[in-house]
């Protein structure tokens, strides 16, 4: 039975539908990936599952009870509270519970008091009784793994926006619904984040819909693909690559189809506009067909142009483009690092540090005696973890931060294009195009010149949209203006920090061509794994402790050699002594077992055992009751450690008892 059915769906925002009659059904335990180009109405569809969103036509049917959980694309303004609650807010009310415990459990842990004991002891019975702890654990773990531990006790509304995304991830990760809508979910993420992600997501009980333009995300996870294409929803019951197969081979078929269709209007407009012989001759039922024709060639939806990209090269005269020897960077701040300001706190003033420094400033290294060249067409990608240092290692290496020891050499003649990943080079109360073109209405492209407006258009911004504020643009188009912006200037370096976020496939395809034939030389940091692979010839990989390796080739070559590496190291160590078979040595106890039994005296014991068990539980039992109540804190602080002790012992004490039991029965 189907956990949600989407029949004849229709939504419009304006002329044409975003969503013309679509029908779904999402089975259990299906991991759909929703694809479409940007635009094309994919977060909307989603809303309308969730029900965030009321379609203007068609019927919703849901599986009785059944819970489903959103991680949106836009980030929620009015979030509150720590992280750890808000996280925690994914299970509904018991997420209460949870957030008492986790804050009691942090002020014990700093001050230990009668009043704090008795308080976590009254919720921890309280969990225990709605059999919370396991939502307490998943909230840990989500955490962790998406490098949000630190942060349990921050207060969300501080956070970047990055950070916001990834803690409304992990609260829809930790309520384990029936069906889980994740849009973009990979945003923000580091590697190391996402593929823990997919590995969690693999072994997900629930069904999955959702939209990524990470590639290698969706051939690792989809099990089947939702093609949302001119307001019209086709499955496919592929994996992806084959998707984009059937896919390139259904718009060859239409767009023939077209032609044929195009050709024919063309023969009966001719037809129809003939003279008063034709006229004579006319067959209504032509005519009737002629009208259909001239309908159906109105209301066909054509696809959306695709974006043009061509960098605006300056020859080099050299081979070397940077030296790069001993190079180490660090700084000093009384602050711990962001993870979304590119390894350092945005309010920090980041200056050169000799000595190791005291007092309440701490250093943070970056790199530590780095040595590279970097060469004319060298495509080097910088991989690590987010807050690792990859953006400042760039800026350091195009002269903005002074490295604390080491040398850079630069060749002659070199003139830098970068793409920052805030998007600071853009202003938003000017123009897109005034953006572009600094106010001038032509561009100097290759030696010839453009007008701004026609050079726009190659990135998909019409001519009205050209004239408007970049504030009012979106996470997608701010991409390509800046693309725009960064391809207009003369350059031989590109210098590309996280281009792909907000790109649609296609874009990125397009883009990737693009640096693969340039000539020049290409610095760039991304987290998309098969964009890596298709571009970059070798890789800065940050391994911590501030160090920094090259490798040759992309993110797969990178894990290759890691993988080669680590290999090696373990054929040097010294053999280990082999590890005893456990489950050998049980098989052989069980058989001894069997042939042996049990003496009188372990009869005895055994036959014993439960009462002693029962009595200890009862003792434990009447010692919980005791320290329940308000008036034993107010005893001696000897007497309550005497308790406790106690209480230790009988824990102990039953635990060898149920092993001793187990051991006899067998």
């Amino acid at each position: 039975m189907a956990l949600i059915s989407l029949r004849d769906i229709k939504m419009s925002f304006g002329s044409a539908p975003v969503l013309d009659a679509v029908s779904l059904q999402i089975e259990p335990g299906e991991r759909i990936c929703l694809v479409g180009r940007n635009g094309e109405g994919k977060s909307t569809l989603m809303s309308i599952i969730a029900g965030d969103l009321e379609p203007l036509d068609g019927q919703i049917a849901m599986a009785p009870g059944l819970k489903l959980a959103m991680l949106c694309q836009k980030v929620p303004l009015d979030l509150h509270g720590t992280v750890f609650e808000e996280v925690a807010r994914g299970f509904g009310q018991q997420s209460i519970l949870l957030k008492q415990y986790h804050d009691v459990s942090r002020q014990v842990a700093a001050d230990v008091s009668p009043e704090l004991l008795k308080q976590l002891d009254r919720l921890h019975h309280a969990i225990e009784a709605v059999g919370a702890w396991s939502m307490h654990l998943r909230v840990e773990t989500v955490l962790t793994h998406l490098g949000l531990e630190s942060l349990s006790d921050t207060d969300v509304s501080v956070l970047s926006a990055g950070l916001k995304r990834r803690v409304l991830l992990a609260k829809a990760l930790v309520c384990q619904p029936d069906i889980l809508l994740l849009d973009e979910p990979t945003n923000h993420l580091d590697i190391n984040s996402i593929v823990w992600l997919e590995e969690y997501l693999k072994d997900f009980a629930g069904s999955i819909l959702f939209v990524t333009h990470d590639r290698m995300f969706v051939r690792r996870l989809s099990t089947r693909i939702l093609d949302l294409d001119r307001g019209r929803l086709t499955s496919w019951n592929c994996g992806y690559d084959e998707y984009v197969q059937r896919k390139q081979s259904q718009l060859e078929v239409e767009e023939a189809e077209n032609r044929h269709f195009d050709k024919k209007l063309a023969q009966e407009e001719v037809w129809i506009r003939k003279g008063i012989q034709a006229r004579r001759t006319r067959n209504m039922g032509r005519v009737r067909e002629l009208l259909e024709m001239r309908e159906n060639r109105r209301r066909r939806r054509t696809l959306s142009g695709k974006i043009k990209l061509q960098a605006n090269e300056l020859p080099v005269s050299g081979q070397m483009m940077i030296e790069i020897l001993g190079l180490s960077f660090a700084y000093r701040t009384a602050a711990a690092p962001s993870a979304d300001s590119g390894g350092y706190p945005s309010s920090l003033k980041l200056q050169r540090t000799g000595s190791p420094l005291a007092g309440e400033f701490g250093v943070v290294n970056i790199v530590e005696n780095f040595t590279a060249t970097v060469m004319k067409g060298d495509k080097i990608g910088l991989i690590g973890p987010n807050g690792c240092g990859k953006t400042t290692l760039l800026k350091v290496l195009l002269g903005q931060l002074r490295p604390t020891d080491g040398t850079i050499r630069w060749g002659a003649n070199l003139e830098i294009a970068y793409f920052d990943q805030l998007h600071s080079q853009l202003d938003d109360n000017k123009s897109v195009w005034e953006n572009v073109a600094d106010g001038y209405s032509t561009i100097v492209f290759n030696g010839k010149s453009r007008n701004v407006v026609g050079y726009l258009e190659d990135f998909l911004f019409p001519p009205r949209q050209s004239r408007s504020l970049v504030s009012t643009l979106s996470g997608g188009e701010r991409n390509r203006l800046l693309l725009a912006r960064l391809f207009s200037k003369p350059a031989n370096i590109l210098v590309l920090d996280e281009p792909t976020n907000d790109l649609d496939v296609e874009s990125l395809e397009l883009l990737e061509e693009l640096l693969a034939d340039y000539a020049g030389t290409v610095l760039l940091v991304s987290h998309d794994r098969e964009f890596l692979n298709r571009v970059v010839t070798s890789t800065y990989v940050f391994e911590g402790n501030a160090c920094v390796k090259e490798y040759v080739g992309g993110y797969d070559d990178w894990v290759r050699q890691k993988n080669e590496k680590l290999a090696a190291e373990q054929e040097t160590l010294p053999p280990k002594e082999p590890k005893p078979d456990r489950k050998a040595e049980k098989r052989a106890a069980s058989r001894l077992n069997a042939q042996k039994k049990l003496s009188y005296k372990e009869q005895k014991e055994l036959e014993a055992l439960p009462a002693e068990i029962e009595r200890l539980e009862q003792e434990r039992a009447a010692l919980h009751a005791q320290m329940a109540e308000p008036a034993f804190y107010k005893q001696p602080q000897e007497l309550l450690t005497q308790t406790a002790a106690r209480l230790q012992e009988l824990e102990s004490a039953l635990a060898a008892a149920f092993a001793r039991w187990e051991q006899l029965e067998q």
